[in-house]
């Protein structure tokens, strides 16, 4: 037997646990880790911070054994399924703890909302979870393993599979359909044979999920290590029309036969998957990474000459991300993102050495804070076969990005001047104009690029420069008046 998942806890979730567990078995109460903390330590990857609980007691039962085992906050989250939480330990490294009473559930319609009985017991409780993976329980004292539905096997296979009857587990709560999904895509682990039939089956029920819980879903699938997986599973049950109906012209590309009767050496499906891949693993730009081209099969167009194009197929993607996202009621922040990205995306790979400083700026300004996204998102954007293709793209969205860096280096230097203009200096030191306020200025700069002078310290400046002027070679001015307020002092 492998090692308990208990003495896989970091040392803080291990604490507390221990506590809770001599509290619970102080009462005569069970208590079991239980949900994705087990499958995690078992699998070996980080585990979260927080932890969850399935017990014997009540929720007024908990909650006092939660008081005594030293928690410093308790609080009923959902009175319905009897889970009580907990906050152990200081910010910023608190954990949250949430113990539920084992339950069952009760479908007697097709609604997705349960009614729920408390007069279960633990293997009434893991029966009603989703994944097989999800429904091992470890007896907080002795970190004694229950496995009902074999879900270490699963792991050790890689297996999403479903607890029990999977057209029963998808009826339950249609949103697992998608974090089955979002499973393949977060661990790379590939769907069981009957489950994803029924994945299949049922994919049309999850038009009954609200609009707030895909979208979370989706987006924790579209971060995964594995999201190409994620996506497939999405496209080859069906549950890509349901979610993201908006897409379906593109998906509809993955036709093997289509490619090559559009003249094109891949299709438009497959290259979005790839780029989707390998933009970096930030929710913004992996939606922006989906959705870049979603406006192509709207804009296909044939030249005289056979060659297809795709014109305006930004905007009409920009504007169908909006749409997206309006209906699956993101926020600003993500719709405005993604939006400029998805309408700016082509921008970057069609510079070139020959840009002016000028143009490099606008297109900088015209994505605001987009454009680290952006260029990581056209860097994304080479999925060409042949690889003097790719290394040229590649290379040409660096050298904007370099472009980019010196224009704002030459920005950032044309601010550092010196403290004291040309008129504030005659002024100072009554002297008309001359070659002598070039060198002053200059000397000052340097000062204010290296940091050793202040850049609105004029007092300093100004008993610097009378220093500088009493020395041969620069027109002393020893025999004219020290201004007012100017140090004869050496400078510092």
């Amino acid at each position: 037997m492998t090692e308990s998942p208990l003495h896989r806890l970091p040392q803080a979730q291990h604490q507390i646990t221990q506590s809770l567990a001599n509290a619970f078995a102080s009462a005569g109460a069970e208590l079991y880790l239980v949900g994705g903390v087990v499958r995690d330590a078992l699998l070996g990857v980080e585990i979260p911070a927080d932890l969850d609980f399935a017990a014997s007691t009540t929720p007024d039962q908990t909650r006092v054994l939660l008081e005594e085992a030293g928690a410093r906050s308790v609080y009923l989250v959902g009175e319905r399924f009897g889970t009580v939480a907990a906050v152990f330990g200081e910010d910023p490294r608190a954990t949250t703890v949430e113990v539920t009473t084992y339950r069952k559930e009760i479908y007697p319609d097709a609604t997705r909302f349960p009614a729920v009985a408390f007069d279960a017991t633990l293997a009434h409780d893991l029966a009603r979870r989703d994944f097989t993976m999800n429904a091992i329980a470890v007896e907080a004292s002795t970190g004694a393993r229950v496995d009902p539905w074999g879900g270490e096997a699963d792991i050790a296979l890689a297996l999403v599979r479903a607890v029990g009857d999977p057209d029963e587990r998808f009826a339950e709560d249609p949103l697992r359909l998608l974090r089955a999904a979002r499973f393949v895509s977060q661990l790379g682990f590939r769907l069981d044979w009957e489950t994803e039939q029924a994945v299949s089956r049922q994919a049309a029920s999850l038009a009954r999920i609200s609009h707030e819980r895909i979208l979370a879903e989706l987006t924790r699938l579209l971060v995964g290590p594995y999201v190409d997986h994620g996506l497939d599973v999405l496209r080859r049950t069906g549950l890509l029309t349901v979610a993201l109906p908006e897409l379906q012209p593109l998906a509809a590309e993955a036709d093997a036969d289509l490619a090559p009767r559009l003249g094109r050496e891949k299709d438009l499906w497959d290259h979005t998957v790839r780029v989707v891949r390998q933009a970096p693993a930030r929710a913004a730009v992996r939606w922006a990474a989906l959705l870049h081209d979603a406006g192509k099969p709207q804009t296909r167009g044939v030249g005289p000459e056979g060659e297809i194009h795709f014109f305006g197929h930004e905007r009409v993607g920009a504007d169908l991300a909006a749409r997206i996202f309006t209906r699956l009621n993101a926020d600003k922040t993500l719709r405005s993102t993604v939006r400029a990205l998805v309408e700016l995306h082509s921008r970057p790979t069609a510079y070139e050495a020959s840009w002016t400083d000028s143009a490099v700026r606008r297109l900088a300004l015209e994505a605001g804070p987009v454009w680290d996204d952006l260029l990581d998102l056209a860097a994304a954007d080479v999925t060409s076969g042949r690889e003097r293709k790719r290394i040229e793209a590649a290379r040409r969205v660096e050298s904007l990005r370099a472009h980019f860096a010196r224009v704002q280096e030459q920005a950032a230097l044309a601010s550092l001047e010196s403290p004291l203009d040309g008129n504030e200096l005659m002024r100072l030191f009554d002297r008309p104009p001359g070659p002598w306020i070039k060198r002053v200025k200059e000397h000052l700069r340097e000062l204010v690029i290296d940091g050793d002078l202040a850049p609105d310290d004029r007092e300093r400046a100004a008993a610097i420069a009378a220093q500088l002027l009493e020395e041969p070679g620069h027109g002393a001015i020893s025999d004219l008046p020290v201004p007012a307020g100017v140090s004869q002092r050496p400078p510092r």
